[in-house]
């Protein structure tokens, strides 16, 4: 066959086309691969936890992302299985060595109040709810990480957050959970004592409270239990959120606990506990 040298030029240039593309292609795959560095980590049918798990991925498997969503990756792994994963459990830092349904989690913590809003005051009048709930909120941040779970925090240092956009932080994030950190006041001092954890959509919340609640009974102060708490940052929210009022800070014996570091850590142990229990049934 007699090409002519128009021909050729445009072989030529048909090939380097080629080769540039194939090149691209190669690095945008090479550039858009993750590694899976936990075992146990599910290929689930949709960007959530909700989701079907349709393939286990095998630890240290090669992951090529084809999009994003709500931060979970579509993928497809070495064996042309597809399907989401959790995008914080690709390529993870830290020392976490197997998932678990709550390490693919996205939960908002919500220290109530902050910067211009104090909350209540303490019974000597000396101390605000706003610094107890940040420090609360802090412990259970640090446990669900060291867990695997993609935390938001509304506020990680004292500043004003309105009421508002608590919940949409939460709703646009599509959290698998919100929970927010009061500390109780009662009309009078020492008047009242306890715990109480609050939903407001039965439909969406009342599970995670209950598993929440659950594992409150053994802490210093009653267990007031579960119940129905009319609170926007709860009420506007579309995801399974609660507000948990851990002890009054007006009472005196109450307030001695809010204010030890020890007691934080036990209920942030706790917290952490009944949400590992209400996502063991997750799907």
């Amino acid at each position: 066959m007699h090409f002519k040298p128009q021909n050729w030029v445009g072989l030529v240039t048909s090939l380097a086309i080629l080769l540039v593309a194939g090149g691209l292609l190669f690095a945008f795959t090479q550039h858009n691969a993750v590694t899976a560095t936990v075992s146990n980590l599910n290929l689930r049918d949709g960007p959530g936890l909700t989701y079907q798990v349709t393939h286990k991925v095998k630890k240290n498997s090669r992951l090529t992302i084809l999009s994003e969503k709500n931060n979970w990756y579509h993928v497809r792994d070495s064996h042309n299985h597809f399907g989401w994963v959790a995008s914080w459990l690709v390529d993870h830092p830290g020392n976490l060595k197997r998932a678990t349904n709550l390490s693919e989690a996205t939960i908002v913590l919500d220290p109530g109040h902050g910067g211009s809003d104090s909350g209540a005051l303490s019974i000597d009048q000396k101390h605000d709810e706003k610094t107890y709930t940040l420090q609360l909120a802090t412990k259970v941040e640090k446990l669900l990480r060291a867990r695997g779970a993609h935390v938001i925090m509304t506020r990680s240092s004292d500043k004003t957050v309105s009421l508002a956009d608590r919940p949409a932080l939460a709703n646009t994030n599509q959290a698998s959970a919100f929970i927010s950190f009061h500390f109780d006041s009662a009309p009078s001092d020492n008047l009242g004592s306890g715990t109480t954890t609050y939903y407001y959509h039965r439909k969406t919340s009342y599970e995670l409270a209950k598993d929440v609640n659950s594992q409150m009974n053994d802490l210093p102060l009653t267990n007031r239990g579960v119940e129905f708490g009319n609170f926007e940052v709860i009420r506007d929210n579309s995801r399974p959120s609660l507000l948990l009022e851990m002890g009054y800070i007006n009472t005196k014996k109450d307030f001695t606990e809010i204010r030890n570091s020890t007691y934080q850590q036990h209920v942030a142990t706790r917290v952490v506990a009944g949400l590992s229990q209400y996502f063991k049934s997750a799907s």
